[in-house]
């Protein structure tokens, strides 16, 4: 019986929940390309970025893939020959589908506001954070006192996660290296007159009072206009820092537009009822224009429900229609300390960041085995650090 050739592209939640899904099946002939060859399990990148392991958030494909029938290719797409039924990657390889999952995800949008791409860090990629936390140490060590303000540009979950979690770090380095203890200023900036804007305003309520707890000064309904070397520029007035953090602002995958897909005002792609923007090909998770796309576990929802369509199509059955489910939302914003929207349901604090803890170790039991993603979640409370002096101390 010839196979049905199924191309996902995109290694992320989506794309991998899809590959593993079907490799199981001998009727499909999976192949996936991705641009990384490790599986980037965002959640949890603002704990690398604050001392956890780098292996906390990343996966190698190699691993999840050892002895699955999935064909793993390296690569960024480029585009798309609809009638032939082919991608086209930027380095040259052309690779055939029969079904095409697309699953890209998002890249970091700056607005072209002037100097941000140059001058502000980012937590997206282990390479972003390894830059920022290489900073962070250089300036500490260097000046041997905190920088006047670490600016955090965007009050979404990852700016809150960054600004809970941020002071206790600066902190422990600072008590690693023996430098003099003084006050740490964090600031969080939000265009929005309130932080995260498309959630509950008692869940908003709740976190900003959390941060403020915790020191955080937050400005709301701030414009950022441009950034230097050495100030953020906001609503016309200067912040003095050499320390900000750009966590707003994503916008779908290029690929899509230049590719001529159709797009919604957002940029994401419009597809139907099961998920296809056009005859056997599916797009999901955060590119496609669904009510929750750009949550993680819509992603994963989304991959599965593909995949369940495909088996359904290989064995003569009608295709299901998508029914979209509202993922919960838990953010954490300190220590022991996280906001739980679970429909009508809220709660802050432990209870909440103990469910946060449990959802991660679930999120990792998506792509592994009990053991591997009890090691994996485990990661999170083992520090690493390139730096000597914190190497030394945290090995004694």
């Amino acid at each position: 019986m010839k196979k049905q050739k199924v191309l996902i592209v995109g290694g992320g939640f989506g794309g991998l929940k899809a590959a593993l899904n079907l490799a199981g099946d001998e009727r499909f002939e999976v192949t996936l390309l991705s641009e990384r060859a490790d599986f980037r399990y965002y959640p949890t990148l603002y704990h690398t970025a604050t001392g956890a392991k780098a292996s906390n958030a990343s996966i190698p494909l190699a691993h999840l893939f050892a002895g699955k029938p999935v064909h793993f290719v390296q690569g960024v797409a480029s585009s798309i020959d609809r009638r032939a039924k082919t991608i086209t990657t930027a380095d040259g390889q052309t690779l055939g589908f029969d079904s095409l999952i697309l699953a890209l995800g998002v890249i970091t949008n700056y607005f072209g506001i002037k100097g941000l791409e140059e001058y502000a860090y980012g937590i997206k990629s282990a390479e972003e954070v390894s830059r920022f936390k290489t900073h962070v140490h250089q300036q500490l060590t260097d000046e041997r006192k905190p920088d006047l303000n670490y600016i955090i540009v965007g009050a979404g979950p990852t700016g809150i996660e960054l600004a809970g979690s941020l002071g206790r770090y600066l902190k422990h380095i600072m008590k690693l290296h023996g430098i003099e203890h003084r006050a740490i200023h964090i600031d969080l900036i939000e265009a929005s007159p309130r932080l995260l804007p498309r959630m509950p305003r008692d869940t908003s309520r709740m976190i900003t009072r959390q941060l403020k707890r915790l020191g955080v000064k937050i400005y709301t309904g701030q414009a950022v206009q441009g950034e230097t070397a050495d100030e953020l520029i906001l609503n016309g007035k200067p912040i003095r820092s050499h320390t900000v953090i750009w966590t707003a602002g994503m916008t779908n995958s290029p690929f899509f537009k230049a590719n001529n897909f159709a797009l919604n005002a957002r940029g994401k792609v419009y597809v139907d009822t099961y998920l296809q923007s056009d005859p056997d090909i599916f797009v999901i998770g955060d590119n496609a224009n669904t009510p929750y796309s750009g949550m993680a576990q819509t992603a994963l929802y989304d991959g599965d429900f593909v995949a369940e369509n495909l088996k359904r199509q290989a064995s003569g059955k009608d295709m299901k229609s998508y029914n979209a489910k509202q993922p919960i939302t838990v953010i954490p914003a300190g220590d022991h300390w996280a906001a739980v929207l679970w429909g009508k349901v809220r709660l802050y604090g432990w209870v909440g960041w103990f469910l946060r803890e449990a959802g991660d170790l679930k999120g990792f039991l998506d792509y592994e085995s009990l053991p591997d993603a009890t090691k994996q979640w485990a990661t999170e409370f083992i520090s690493e650090e390139s730096c000597p002096v914190c190497l030394q101390a945290n090995i004694y």
